[in-house]
Formats: C-alpha cells, structure tokens, sequence
C-alpha cells in the first residue's frame, strides 16, 4: 500500500492487517498467538506458579473502607473464588442491614468480557442508573435498575460514555453520547424515565473534533455541568440541577490555551486555571452569578516551583493537591485564614492522593498513602484534632513479606542537554550486588500523565528474584510541573526518548542495572516509547515489553475516523500540516525499522483495543519479523477477548503478567 503526503511515499506492506473482520486477519493474529505460546511453551508451568504466587499475595475476601453519601454507607467487595466486585450499601449506619445493589459476578456470567463501568443512584436512593461495557470498546449501555424492588428497566441506552448524572426530581438523565466511528464523545442528552430512547433530547453538541464533551454534578449538588476539554482547553456549561428543563449558561467562552476547572461552594465557584500565563495553574474564585473569567479574583497565587493539581472543599477547610519537586503534598488551610499547613511525608518515593470525600459538613479528610516499598493505606485525617487514624492497609497474604527488606530511592540522571531527570527505584536488600543487577526500567511519558511511585504487590515477584524496578519520570508527564509535560509533546517530543535512554545509559554506568542485562517496559503512548528506544540504541537492551504500543504514528494521526486522533493533535502535533509530519515520521517506530539487531522483544495487543487500533503492533511486529538481523525473540499477544485495559476479571489480567515477567525471567535464566 502506498501512502502519500506532502510529496511524500511511505510503502506499507503490511496495511492489509487493518481489516478487523478480514477472516485471513484473525487466522495471522491466532498464528501469531500459537507461535507465542510454542516459544513460551516451557515456561507455562512458571507461568503457572507466578500466576499463583501474585494472586496468592491478594486478599480475595475484601472490602473497601465504607464512605458515606446522602444517607448511605457504600462498600465494594470481593468474595472468594469470585472474579468481579460486589457493590453494596447499608443505611444510616454501618450496623445495618446489607443491601446488594450490583454482583458482577452474576452480571459477567456469559460473557467474555465485563465492565461495569459507573453506578449512580438517584438523589432520593431509590433508583440506579449503572453502565456496563461487554465488549471492552469503551462503549456503555446504560441501563436503570428500581433499587426498591430490584427490577432492570428494559430501557437500554446504547453507544455511550457510561458515566450518568440525575438531576434533581429523580427522573431525569443526562449522559454523553460517543460518535459510532470515531468514539469520541460528542454530544450530551437528556433522557426522561420510562420514556424512548428515540426521544431523547440533545442538549449539546460538540462540533469541533479535537474536543471532547462529558456531563457531571457538582459535589454541592446544585448544578449539572457540561464539560468540553481538548489538550490545551476546556469550556464549561452550568445548569441548575433543580430545572432540568432549563438550558445550559456557557460558564466562561473557551479561549484557546485558557484551561480552568470548576467546584461549587455556597456562593461562589472555585477555579483552577493556569490564567494569566498560569503555567502550574492557581485557585481563583467567582461569584454563582458572574462567572466570565473577566470576573475572577485569585485565592492562591501562582508558583513557579508549585504544580496545583487538584482541590477538595469542605465547610471549613479548602484542600489542596500540589506537586512540588515531583513530590505529592496535601495543603490544608482553614477558610478563616488561621491555618495553612502541609501533611508531613518523609519519603522521596511516595504517592498520596486525596481519595472520595463526597460530603462538605465532613471534619474528616480521607487521602491514600504507599510508596514503592510501603503497601497502600487508606487514612482519615481529622481537621480538627490534627490525628490520622489507618481506616485500611493493603494486605500482603505472603508470609515472607516485610517492608524493610526492601529499599527505595529517587536518584537523578543528566540527559544530553544537561537537563537533571529523577528516577525512582527499588529492589529486595539481599539481592543487591554491587556489579549491578537485571533492571526493568518502566516509563510513559506523554500527556502530562505522572507516574507515580507506587506499591504493587504484584512486583515482588520481580524484586524477590533479584530484579530491580525503576519509573523513569521523563519528560511528557508532569513529574515535574507544566514545563516538564510542554518540553516533553509536539515538536519536542524526542526529549521523552531522548531522557528515557539518557537514564538507562546512566542506570549501566552506575552499576544499577548489569550491563546486558537491563530491560524495558512501556504501555500505549509508552509503548511508543519502547518502540523508539529500540530503534534508537538497541544495544543497551536485553529485552523489551511493549504492551498495547502506539507505533503507527503517522498513518494513525492522519486518519481522522481512528478513535482519539483528532484531539490529539495538540499532544503530537497534526501531521496534515508538513513540519509536524516530517518531525512524526522521524520517530514514528514503524516508519523507522530497519536492518539491525534488536533486543528480545515481547508486545501484547487487544483486538478490540479502541485506544489503540490493533493492527499499529500486528503490523510492527511483522514488519520487524522483515528486518531484523538477529535471532532474538520476538513475539506478539492478542487477547482476542479484550481492549485497551485488557482482561476483566480481577485475577485473569494476572495471567497477561504472568505471562510478561516470565519473558523476562526466562530471559535471564531464573527458572523457578
């Protein structure tokens, strides 16, 4: 196939992967699975035993800590044996008696795939509107269930979101609709109980492509809003939630560049925005009846050292998410200005996050707490009496298990420019050896997406083994405030590669990693990343994972009807315009294969995969299969099941791992 742009000839020979319903594609794609399988074939019994030992470490019996809502303690939870959650709630005190609102264990019965994606009961409790996806395209149907006597309305609303907000007379939804080809989420509806669907009234359409459209309430309750947001802009719609027959009032116009977001608070509206050249955004205020942004007035400042990226509001303190050096901090201050402080953390290597507060009057704070070597907890703080109290710690069922025999910390690498990039790391204390160890270097890099340093129970199966983990924090993400994610997108995209292999390099010359003996691991835009990295500097790799890879940069981003590719030109730029083009299709993975050697190399897809189309790794893996000169692995996995998120059930996506690090171990001769 010849693809043509700007007077430029790209040969693709294996488009033909394209056609999903193509009965010789799904026969390459099973080929291709069988051929995995043979060359892992004597690995199963391992993969086998790892499956066992991470699922092992999961308490199956468990259940989230209870928050309560409008008259209503809510609890998720798991039994034994049992692959999907159970959602329930008891009234007025955590005494009372249990109600089920959703078993998905019944639920998935039948189905290869479940989902359930959200669950909204209606202000007076007596109804839910819930929303399932079994086909794991990101497609929701919504349905109702009468919470009262148990019956699912046959009212079925297809093609949707799957998030779904009442107003507040308890019969009226509103829900985002998605564009059959493209799935971007595109109009908002209003739908009235036990009326048809065809009836449904479009209350807003997003026109332009490179935005997306979404409906929620605030926490107050007192408004539904309309969101529309591409990269770089949002625009907001308001409602009182009381008058669901009235129209929308554009909050303030989209300017392009102007980002903001908005919270509710008895007579003003809280904002967010980077504003005012705003690069790491502040908190502004306006008055519920003048909210052009002509209108707002600065609450906090902004700091060129001080990345806000959240606020929670409660009736006598305001909240703050801030990131700051890369470290989370929670900032409270006190609405009467007698108290601004930060909770204390000591480690560099940490994650906290403010978890569901849904009530104002609340004294209480609930944030979650883990680093790489800490499992997470759960933690009620309380305002008044400055005391925590662990709601919750994740348990570890392995007896072997204990925190100090691991250790973590966060080192800095210098990239080409001289620019300082932190890596966080950890491994087991015992395996350590001072001529390095196997390392698997994890990043991702893109839309200011920070990863976080995080616990997994799941990764002591590396570091028990004697391998060390570390999250390279590169430039793209936001680890390091707004500059850090604009030096990393568009036509300074190659810094994200660029500050990837920079780390490895100095991971190998710090006898961190073993030379011939470090990997990589990256997902989807990481994905991306593996697939430049090992066109790039092959060498420095012994094997490569790239799970669901975006590696067909060029040819995806000039197709419109592709879900996502419209509105991320402002992430990688719109190749239809010929400098963004010639600068893709320099990095593009598979516009850049050639002849050499490459490391071993493992990629996994999922044929239904709307995020990123399968056929961007069928066709890379083929196209390398072409080229490369060595006699390394090379393999590709399609769940034929699954999508982007891959397997539903909570213990199926274990085999899919299991799977993985036995690619790796093998690799390294560790057989047991």
């Amino acid at each position: 196939m010849e693809l043509e742009a700007h007077n430029d000839v790209r040969i693709d020979d294996y488009y033909w992967l394209n056609e999903r319903d193509n009965p010789e594609v799904i026969d390459y794609l099973n080929a291709e699975n069988s051929y995995t399988k043979k060359v892992m074939e004597h690995t199963e019994p391992f993969q086998e035993k790892l499956f066992q030992e991470m699922k092992s470490r999961i308490k199956e019996d468990d259940e989230s800590v209870p928050y309560k809502l409008n008259g209503y303690w809510y609890i998720t939870r798991y039994e034994m044996g049992k692959d999907y959650p159970i959602y329930t709630r008891k009234k007025e005190t955590l005494e009372a008696e249990e109600e089920v609102l959703f078993d998905c264990n019944d639920m998935a019965k039948g189905h290869s795939y479940f989902k359930l994606g959200s669950i909204s009961v209606s202000p007076d409790n007596k109804l839910a509107a819930f929303s399932v996806d079994l086909v794991s395209r990101r497609q929701y149907i919504i349905q109702v269930k009468n919470l009262e006597t148990q019956e699912i309305y046959s009212t079925k609303i297809l093609n949707t979101t799957g998030s779904v907000t009442w107003a507040n007379d308890n019969k009226t939804l509103f829900y985002a609709r998605k564009d059959e080809q493209t799935l971007r989420s595109h109009k908002i509806f209003k739908h009235l109980l036990h009326s048809k669907v065809e009836n449904d009234k479009e209350v807003f359409h997003e026109k332009d492509e490179t935005y997306n459209t979404y409906v929620y309430k605030t926490k107050s309750r007192k408004y539904i809003v309309i969101g529309s947001s591409s990269t770089l802009t949002t625009e907001y719609r308001i409602l009182d939630a009381d008058n669901p027959e009235g129209d929308f009032k554009i909050f303030s116009k989209r300017t392009r560049k102007l980002e903001y977001a908005i919270a509710h608070f008895e007579d003003y509206f809280y904002i967010i925005t980077n504003k005012d050249k705003a690069d790491n955004f502040k908190v502004m205020k306006t008055t519920t009846d003048k909210t052009d942004k002509q209108f707002w007035q600065d609450v906090i400042p902004h700091r060129e050292e001080v990345l806000i990226e959240d606020i929670d509001i409660f009736k006598d303190y305001l909240v703050v998410s801030e990131r700051e050096q890369g470290l989370n901090n929670l900032r409270i201050i006190s609405w009467n200005g007698e108290e601004d402080y930060h909770l204390p953390f000591s480690s560099e290597t940490y994650t906290a996050y403010v978890g569901n507060n849904p009530d104002f009057n609340s004294d209480v704070l609930r944030y979650s707490y883990n680093s790489l070597t800490t499992p997470s907890s759960v933690i009620d703080y309380n305002f008044k009496t400055k005391t925590k109290v662990v709601k919750k710690e994740q348990a570890v069922l392995d007896p072997t298990f204990e925190k100090a025999n691991y250790e973590s910390h966060r080192i800095w690498a210098t990239a080409r420019d001289g620019v300082k990039i932190p890596i966080s790391l950890v491994y087991h204390k015992k395996f350590k050896k001072a001529e390095g160890n196997p390392l698997l270097l994890y990043a991702y890099g893109s839309y200011g997406s920070t990863i976080d340093p995080y616990f997994s129970s799941i990764r002591l199966s590396l570091l028990d083994r004697g391998f060390v983990y570390a999250i390279a924090h590169v430039r793209g993400g936001e680890y390091l405030g707004r500059e850090w994610y604009e030096t990393g997108k568009l036509l300074k995209k190659k810094n994200t590669f660029y500050d990837y292999i920079d780390c490895s390099k100095f991971l190998l010359d710090e006898k961190l990693a073993a030379k011939g003996h470090l990997y990589a691991y990256g997902g989807s835009a990481g994905g991306l990343l593996m697939g430049v990295v090992m066109n790039m500097n092959p060498e420095l790799y012994q094997g490569i994972i790239a799970a669901v890879p975006f590696v067909d940069v060029v040819t995806t981003m000039l197709d419109d009807s592709i879900p996502l590719t419209t509105g991320e030109y402002d992430e990688w730029g719109n190749p239809n315009k010929k400098t963004y083009y010639r600068y893709m299709k320099s990095y593009s993975p598979y516009d850049n294969v050639k002849s050499q050697d490459y490391p071993n190399v493992l990629v996994t897809t999922g044929l239904h995969d709307s995020q990123v189309q399968y056929w961007e790794p069928a066709k890379w893996v083929a196209k390398l299969r072409d080229l490369k000169t060595d006699e390394n692995i090379l393999l590709l996995y399609t769940d034929m099941d699954s999508g982007h998120g891959g397997a539903s059930g909570r213990f199926e996506s274990l085999k899919e791992v299991a799977l993985e690090y036995a690619f790796l171990l093998d690799l390294e001769g560790i057989k047991e």
